[in-house]
Order: C-alpha cells, then sequence, then structure tokens
C-alpha cells in the first residue's frame, strides 16, 4: 500500500512539475520564432526598451519596494509598480517578495530557495521555480502588503498585465504595418521581439542575480553568505549586481555605495522622488563607507 501511494505521489509530483514547465518553457520556445522573423528596427527598440523597463520594475518594484520597503509611495503608484512588474510574468508581487524574504532570512544554507553553492546552478537559476513547496504565494511573510486590495487583484490575476501587453503590442503592430509601412514593423513581429524574447532575456537577466551573484565577483562585507560584488551583473540588471553591499544593507534603496558603483535603478528612484512618487529612501549608514575590504574573495 505504501509503495503504491508513494508510487501515486510521485507521479502527482511529475504531473505537477510538467504543468508548472509548461507555460516557462513555453515562452521559451515560442521565443524561437525569432530566427524567421526578421525585426525591424521599432521590434529591436521594443525588445530592449521593454526590457530595460521591466527590469527596473523587478529591481525598483518587486525587489527594492514590495520585498525590502526601502521607500515609500502612494496607493497608485504602489499598484503602477505592481502591474508594471507582473508584465514580466514572472508572477504576483507579493508571490515574489515573500519568497525574496525567505532567501534572505536563510541566504546560502540549507533553507534557502536557490543557493548556487548547496543546491547547484542549475536549481539556483531556474530549477527552484518548478517545485511544489515554492508554488503558494506565502502570505505570512507580505502581511504589510496583503492589507491592500489593489495589491491582492494584482497578486490574484497577475497573468492579465502580460496579456495586456502582449496584445497592446501585436494590435499596436498591425496599426504600425497599416498607417506607417515606412517602419516595416507589424503584430507578429513586435509581439515575437517585444515580448517573448524580450521577457526570455529578462528572465534570464533577473535569475542570474540568484546564480551568478553568489558564485562570481568579490566580497567587499562579511555577511555569512555567498553573496558577491559584480560590475557585469549590475549592468545587465540595472544595479543589482552589487549583491555583497546589498545583502549587508538589504533595506537601503540604493545597491551601489561609491560613485563608481553604477546603480541605474537607483537613478530612476531618484527622479520619481523630485516628482515627489516616491519618497523616504532608505540610505546607507555612514559606517557603510569605513567598513569595506573586510573581506575579499
Amino acid at each position: 500500500m505504501n509503495t503504491v501511494t508513494s508510487s501515486l505521489e510521485a507521479t502527482a509530483q511529475e504531473n505537477y512539475g510538467m504543468t508548472k514547465r509548461l507555460p516557462f518553457i513555453g515562452v521559451h520556445l515560442a521565443a524561437l520564432v525569432a530566427f524567421f522573423v526578421t525585426p525591424s528596427a521599432t521590434a529591436l527598440i521594443l525588445c530592449f526598451g521593454l526590457y530595460f523597463i521591466r527590469m527596473f520594475a523587478i529591481t525598483g518594484g518587486y525587489h527594492r519596494y514590495f520585498s525590502h520597503r526601502s521607500f515609500k509611495t502612494g496607493r497608485f503608484f504602489q499598484f503602477f509598480l505592481a502591474g508594471l512588474g507582473a508584465s514580466s510574468a514572472q508572477q504576483g508581487p507579493l508571490w515574489w517578495a515573500g519568497h525574496h524574504r525567505h532567501h534572505h532570512q536563510h541566504s546560502d544554507t540549507p533553507e534557502d530557495i536557490h543557493s548556487p553553492g548547496i543546491k547547484g546552478l542549475w536549481e539556483a537559476h531556474v530549477g527552484w521555480l518548478f517545485c511544489e513547496k515554492f508554488e503558494p504565494t506565502n502570505y505570512a511573510r507580505v502581511k504589510d502588503l496583503a492589507k491592500f486590495p489593489e495589491l491582492m487583484f494584482a497578486e490574484k490575476y497577475h497573468y492579465i498585465f502580460p496579456v495586456i501587453l502582449c496584445l497592446a503590442l501585436f494590435f499596436g503592430g498591425e496599426f504600425l504595418a497599416a498607417n506607417h509601412p515606412e517602419l516595416h514593423a507589424n503584430g507578429v513581429q513586435l509581439l515575437v521581439w517585444g515580448f517573448l524574447v524580450s521577457t526570455v532575456l529578462l528572465y534570464h537577466g533577473t535569475f542570474c542575480i540568484n546564480s551568478l551573484a553568489h558564485l562570481l565577483g568579490k566580497k567587499r562585507f562579511v555577511t555569512g553568505d555567498d553573496s558577491r560584488n559584480s560590475f557585469i551583473l549590475s549592468m545587465i540588471t540595472l544595479g543589482e549586481g552589487w549583491h555583497n553591499n546589498h545583502h549587508r544593507f538589504p533595506s537601503v534603496e540604493r545597491q551601489g555605495i561609491y560613485w563608481w558603483e553604477i546603480d541605474i535603478t537607483h537613478y530612476i528612484l531618484k527622479g520619481f522622488e523630485k516628482l515627489g512618487l516616491i519618497w523616504d529612501l532608505v540610505e546607507h549608514p555612514k559606517s557603510a563607507y569605513g567598513e569595506d575590504a573586510v573581506a575579499n574573495a
């Protein structure tokens, strides 16, 4: 009986894994159509423009705001960040923040959901996404966010936002094809390059912080984990590559400490601060500037 039960549980887990993998794998497979769809300049601009915009939504919104509350904002802009982040097809803001808070609590320990040193590079990069235990949103970790009904809407219906983006790209491309043929753009082209290719790049740009930022680069601070600083990863992720800095001061909005540690997300957020859309950005303590070089690797 126990053998039969174990077999059924294993089959259910395998079926769950395949179901969970299908949308993620589907986006990757669909993006291969790009080899047969020659991009126009408009399509390439949208591809990299939407990568940039949605990477900011992940780093500035899902990460620095929802996960760490490193600045304050009003409910309208809060919902805007949630919707923009959800358009990246990385699930809802509460799911993302809950799992990230868990990562910081258990960074590079057996309890960490994506530690490359313990679970391997593949598991840390994407494998953990297919595990059943990480599917639910851990509302106990995001009680501060769950009290807002508009965020609960964005969480429950997170798939709406990438669908809206896909429709806007397709019909926008068809409009351009009919009214501005000199741009050589159409709906399929903008959908493939503006969403599919851009989203695949965005996935792996985001995931490399979970994996590579705990393997490559230098450690400035002793943090009790393997987090590292990397200029290259910072450029790919608009500032998230200063990962060792971040693990030393997780509640601070800026991840680069010195002027040469380029943090594009920080510059954008400072712009929003000047516009009055956000405020009370958490800054580094003065001790951050005298504590460096205590650990090198």
